[in-house]
């Protein structure tokens, strides 16, 4: 894996991590901006997809299709459904699902399957990089759909159906992408509400993500120069 592609779904997700890298040029492509750079040996291209399903897979393709990575990171915020782990906690994804699809239409074309999984290598690196930083993780099962889940029936819902560690808008949208490519990809989430109150009734205030937007940053960085080790 010499050449990662790194996701996030708003510029403050990505922000931190391209003020990191050592860049040497940027180009936009397909109106998104793609930041080149370097870390712990490794060429990494950086990039804020957007958010949502379509947005992410649009982005992961480009990624793979015309800047050519090998495998695929994606760091960013989540809505917490586990009791194991709270706020400001990591969840690292080890299989990712559509919480809003139909499984059996989704199966019918490549990758085959509804269940998307993330590789070996890239989940340890992650969770060294956990233990590294001293953050509390869980390697799990997260659920993507193309909502903000504020609200605590539909949250049963989607534990219902999918029983995943968190909710989030991407990364079953970039894991099916990177399948489909047979590109290795994990799906990095720093926790940063319970997924139980809407963003209206959080207040702007209240939903600062900034610090959650660290954590996962630090995560990410620290998985990049683990994986380095581990090669």
């Amino acid at each position: 894996m010499k050449k990662i592609g790194v996701m996030g779904a708003f510029n403050e997700e990505v922000e931190l991590i391209v003020g990191a890298v050592k860049g040497d040029r940027e180009e936009e492509y397909a109106g998104v901006l793609y930041h080149h750079g370097r870390r712990a040996g490794k060429d990494l291209v950086v990039c804020c997809g957007g958010m949502g399903k379509v947005n992410a897979a649009s982005t992961a393709q480009v990624l793979i299709s015309h800047f050519g990575v090998d495998a695929i990171i994606f760091s960013g915020v989540a809505g917490n459904m586990s009791k194991e782990i709270g706020i400001g906690d990591v969840v690292i994804g080890k299989e990712l699902v559509h919480h809003d699809g139909e499984d059996r239409m989704f199966a019918q074309s490549a990758p085959f399957t509804a269940v998307y999984t993330a590789h070996p290598l890239l989940v340890d690196a992650a969770q060294q990089a956990c233990r590294l930083t001293g953050v509390r993780h869980l390697v799990g099962r997260i659920a993507t759909g193309d909502q903000f889940v504020g609200d605590a029936a539909t949250k049963r819902a989607i534990q219902q159906k999918c029983h995943p560690a968190c909710v989030e808008m991407e990364g079953a949208a970039v894991g099916q992408v990177a399948m489909r490519n047979g590109v290795p990809f994990v799906v990095l989430r720093a926790m940063s509400d319970d997924a139980e109150e809407s963003i209206e009734t959080l207040g702007a205030e209240l939903f600062d993500v900034s610090e959650y937007v660290k954590t996962a940053t630090a995560i990410l960085l620290a998985t990049v120069d683990a994986l380095a080790r581990m090669e």
